[in-house]
């Protein structure tokens, strides 16, 4: 077995890293992080494992906090509740969990698995099914697999509990959710479906949270060391620069469980006299300068604080922040045809065909 013990500066650079690879979305990582400091100083740890180390019928949760990330900045996270979403389903299918792993890598969803598995007493898989931050259930590597899209359970901070048992695709099960989610005050900790450790080394997408804890490590010793921190993201990350520039609007609401928008950029330096657009579902979508798109999803649009080279999710960005604006290569599996159609720009309602910053 080669499972490891993540030390507390783990996790303090996975925080950095899971908020840089959430391309805007996947809640401030901030919170979850508190959550993960008191729960490692009352001595409870986690271990990170590979998925190659599943045995087939291992039995593993899918962790994931649903909802528009402002609203998470009133309706705090606490470490307790996420884990009932765990334990509700542990109690629904009558299966003790082996394992725990995110639905997604980006933001506090990066971080919210060790919180449940320092509950349940189990290792966090290193893997994902999104390689980042998506806004909706179907948005997954599981879901383009075409694997079972339910049972899922969904429960709030005052005792709200919900089971969704069967749906008949996973875009039902992203609109039932979404609905109690909605209900609940759009934000709701949810376990989604399990998955057998056969279905995680076929689907997931492997080694996101190695991943993220090395950029969170790049970005925090170029603080320490007064380093470019955006260089250092990139020199351990294959990305491309896009754009820097100061922020000089927002168009935010949150609505139908979503945080939806546009920021609107000027640029600075090599960039002045050029206007940026990025269009946001909680993650950042569509980038066109000067009208013309030059990044879109499934390749991830990071935009990062200039000085620190942290990343500015949509709910925290405001007028005058000084950004610079990264892509990074998206999963394979969402560049077949069949991912594009789950996680392309048209999946999000534009009528753009895909074209990668990295296309040769």
């Amino acid at each position: 077995m080669s499972r490891r013990e993540i030390t507390e500066d783990d996790i303090e650079s996975l925080a950095v890293g899971a908020w840089v690879l959430g391309t805007g979305g996947g809640g401030n990582p901030y919170l979850s992080l508190l959550n993960m400091r008191v729960l490692y100083r009352e001595g409870r740890r986690v271990e990170l494992m590979p998925a190659s180390d599943l045995g087939d019928d291992d039995w593993v949760g899918v962790i994931a906090n649903m909802g528009a990330p402002l609203v998470g900045i009133e309706r705090l996270t606490d470490h307790q509740t996420i884990a009932r979403a765990a334990r509700l389903m542990e109690e629904h299918t009558g299966r003790r969990f082996d394992a725990v792993m995110g639905m997604e890598i980006g933001g506090g969803n990066g971080v919210r698995p060790f919180m449940v598995a320092a509950h349940l007493g189990v290792p966090v898989v290193d893997s994902d099914t999104m390689g980042r931050a998506y806004p909706e259930a179907q948005m997954t590597s599981v879901a383009v697999g075409g694997l079972k899209p339910c049972p899922l359970t969904a429960v709030d901070v005052r005792g709200l509990e919900a089971i969704v048992e069967t749906v008949p695709s996973w875009k039902w099960a992203e609109r039932i959710v979404r609905k109690i989610c909605v209900e609940y005050g759009s934000t709701a900790p949810t376990c989604q479906p399990p998955r057998t450790g056969a279905e995680v080394k076929k689907w997931g997408i492997h080694g996101t949270t190695t991943k993220a804890i090395a950029i969170g490590r790049a970005v925090r010793e170029a603080q320490r060391t007064h380093d470019d921190p955006v260089a250092a993201i990139l020199s351990v990350e294959p990305g491309r620069l896009l754009y820097k520039g100061k922020i000089v609007d927002v168009e935010r609401r949150a609505t139908e469980g979503f945080l939806r928008g546009v920021a609107r950029l000027e640029g600075m330096d090599e960039w002045r006299g050029s206007a940026l657009r990025i269009n946001f579902q909680n993650e950042w979508i569509v980038a066109s300068q000067d009208g013309e798109p030059i990044a879109m999803t499934p390749d991830l649009i990071c935009v990062l604080d200039s000085v620190s080279g942290e990343a500015v999710g949509t709910e925290t960005v405001r007028y005058g922040q000084r950004v610079t604006v990264i892509a990074l290569p998206g999963p394979d599996i969402f560049l077949t045809p069949e991912g594009l159609a789950h996680v392309g720009p048209r999946a999000f309602g534009y009528d753009l065909d895909f074209r990668s910053v990295f296309a040769s």
